[in-house]
């Protein structure tokens, strides 16, 4: 099987107001993505979507066409080790980003999917079926009674887990809304806290002191990614396990010097930035060191499938990334990611990226073809 032509559906669409300008910026208006199509001289296609909803395609979609496709035209799709091995190079000498990268590999591996006739998992090698998910969503309140309701409302829905992104809380409001939070949804719910690496190291310190009284399941991203001295102090005083991190381009190699200075108890990964190639070696690295990778939303459909196939071939992650307002990152599909009546997302069936695009929708959306 060769490649023999790729291209990007660009499509335009709206998204939900979230209702707050916080430190994540304000997600509202409307945003362009694309959608990445391989076509192989055995009539087989593979696809991903291209961007998140913060930010959309735009600052990929040259890479995939000017970058990756020249290296790709006439291989073998499935070469994604070489491909892989080509980063390195790629990425230093030709600008290609992470965030390129991921969805061509992604699609990649649809492609061996299909062409096997199993879902990706299948091809990993399947550990589970179902996994649990945590609720979340981004910062939308100015006072922590907002979270307390937000607690609420994920607790009523059934949901046994909720991360909270508090923005830029005060320290004091922060430690008195992780207490109520608490209080409301009681000891059977893990809770997370999320503050995008927005902390300095006396702060992170006093709210890390305050999850620690209240029983907090982690503590993701509380100071920069790259102050590693911070990072490793917090995680030697305080018994909640930070969880690092979202933030670098590279996450496999941040991950690796995690591990080698014992930084940090957790790591996180995404199929954003690391593919499913990439987050399947980064959760095996970190297996041989009794560590979790817990995976991140990947800001679309596809990219999040991709998290769910690595999640179900491997044992050391515990949570899918439930972000909310789903409308935010679902679109283009017959039927997207969802719950059951057990709060659980089950394994795909479907070959391939397991979810059928929906191109009535994709083609009513369209703005552009790109090759």
């Amino acid at each position: 099987m060769k490649i023999t032509d790729i291209q990007i559906e660009v499509i335009r669409r709206a998204l939900p107001d979230t209702g707050l300008d916080s430190d994540l910026g304000r997600f509202s208006g409307e945003v362009e993505q694309g959608v990445l199509r391989i076509f192989t001289d055995e009539g087989i296609e593979g696809n991903c979507f291209v961007g998140a909803f913060r930010g959309g395609g735009h600052g990929q979609f040259g890479s995939i066409l000017n970058v990756l496709k020249p290296e790709l035209m006439g291989r073998d799709p499935a070469e994604r080790e070489w491909l892989w091995s080509r980063l390195p190079i790629l990425s230093g000498r030709r600008g290609l980003s992470m965030t390129a990268w991921a969805p061509v590999d992604v699609a990649l591996w649809d492609i061996a999917g299909k062409s096997a006739g199993v879902p990706i998992h299948k091809l990993l090698g399947t550990q589970r079926y179902e996994t649990e998910v945590y609720g979340t969503y981004p910062p939308r309140h100015t006072a922590p009674d907002g979270w307390v309701r937000e607690a609420e409302t994920f607790r009523d829905a059934g949901f046994r887990a909720y991360k909270i992104h508090p923005g830029v809380l005060s320290t004091r409001d922060v430690i008195d809304m992780v207490g109520r939070v608490r209080a409301t949804v009681g000891d059977e719910m893990e809770l997370m806290l999320d503050p995008n690496n927005g902390y300095n190291f006396r702060k992170a310190y006093g709210i890390g002191r305050a999850l620690d009284d209240q029983g907090f399941y982690w503590f993701e991203d509380p100071v920069p990614y790259q102050d590693v001295d911070a990072i490793t102090q917090l995680t030697q005083r305080l018994s909640t396990p930070l969880c690092m991190s979202d933030k670098p381009e590279f996450q496999f190699y941040e991950a690796a010097r995690a591990v080698r200075l014992q930084s940090s108890r957790l790591v996180r990964g995404t199929a954003a930035k690391l593919g499913i190639t990439g987050l399947k070696k980064l959760c095996s690295m970190v297996e041989g060191f009794g560590m979790n990778c817990e995976i991140g939303t990947a800001g679309n459909s596809l990219l999040n499938a991709a998290n769910l196939h690595v999640i179900f071939s491997v044992s050391n992650c515990a949570y899918y990334e439930y972000w909310m307002p789903v409308e935010a990152h679902q679109f283009g599909l017959v039927e997207d990611i969802k719950l059951n009546e057990r709060q659980v997302i089950e394994a795909p069936t479907a070959p391939g990226i397991g979810y059928k695009l929906d191109w009535d929708w994709i083609n009513s959306h369209k703005v552009a073809t790109l090759e």
